[in-house]
């Protein structure tokens, strides 16, 4: 007989970053940073059911093995040295290579699932430490809806806010390489002053609590955005487009190339939407912990 539940779903929210600034590489070849993410309200759904092996099935066009789904299954199996299998049927609506957190997402709930179908028990911190090996925005899943981001992305400090924001996000129909977006940066891997972007990292924080987008517009920063839109104009069009439709404040978010723009009201986004076909359209609002 099967330990733990015998069906589980689970929901894998999308994130943005609000805030995305890289401190320096790493002699491991990452990148040390400092960002703001926040949940909203966009998920993909992960159905579990105990089997006799490790199965995925979805939708997506690339290999079993390469998937952070079942790469966390087969993870969790080894380091628990349990014998159980599982089938995830993974339902996506987080679009892929989009800097939306999808896949880091997904890795995250399945080892919140696992924990459980498995009738584990393991703590939220120690999946954390877990789940970093699979990816740097993996461990903020443990830890949202909001939250300042250190490190590679294994340092996260939850975040009080009470504002949640109507958003629009964008995306444009390419895929942006984490990976590649990083190797276009250069920056030291000593830098020797790191105080500047932990005031204003505070300060945008306060101002989003506000809802003060003006300041929160001269604060605003996404290191990788640069070098993303200069490979892919669209994305400078998609920002610019949104702030003519009435957003108050846009951004790329992580490395892309989805953008966000803030409205007023989910009515105001779903105006704004008209206007930026065939680019994908969603209109979200952000996950506050206090609201």
């Amino acid at each position: 007989m099967w330990k733990g539940e015998e069906v589980l779903t689970l929901s894998a929210p999308a994130k943005i970053n609000w805030f995305l600034h890289i401190v320096r590489k790493r002699d491991d070849g990452y990148h040390d940073i400092v960002s703001l993410m926040q949940y909203v309200t966009l998920s993909d759904t992960l159905t579990m059911e105990h089997s006799d092996g490790i199965q995925v099935v979805s939708a997506q066009n690339i290999p079993q093995e390469e998937n952070l789904v079942y790469k966390a299954a087969v993870l969790m199996r080894q380091l628990m040295r349990i014998k159980s299998g599982v089938r995830i049927t993974l339902k996506k609506e987080i679009p892929e290579a989009a800097g939306l957190g999808g896949g880091s997402s997904d890795a995250a709930s399945s080892l919140l699932g696992l924990s459980r179908l498995w009738n584990l028990n393991v703590a939220p911190i120690e999946l954390a430490e877990m789940g970093k090996v699979l990816g740097s925005d993996v461990p903020f899943f443990f830890q949202g809806p909001l939250a300042m981001v250190e490190g590679r992305g294994e340092i996260v400090f939850p975040v009080r806010l009470r504002a949640s924001y109507s958003l629009l996000l964008v995306k444009p129909l390419l895929a942006v390489s984490t990976a590649w977006a990083y190797a276009q940066l250069d920056v030291p891997s000593n830098p020797k002053v790191l105080t500047k972007k932990h005031n204003n990292i505070t300060l945008f924080r306060q101002a989003l609590e506000n809802g003060d987008f003006s300041l929160l517009s001269s604060l605003q920063r996404n290191d990788l955005e640069p070098h993303v839109a200069k490979r892919y104009p669209v994305i400078d069009e998609i920002k610019e487009k949104l702030m003519l439709n009435g957003a108050i404040f846009s951004s790329m978010s992580g490395s892309g190339p989805t953008v966000f723009g803030v409205f007023r009201t989910d009515k105001e986004a779903a105006k704004a939407a008209e206007g930026l076909s065939p680019n994908w359209c969603r209109v979200v609002k952000t996950v506050a912990p206090y609201s």
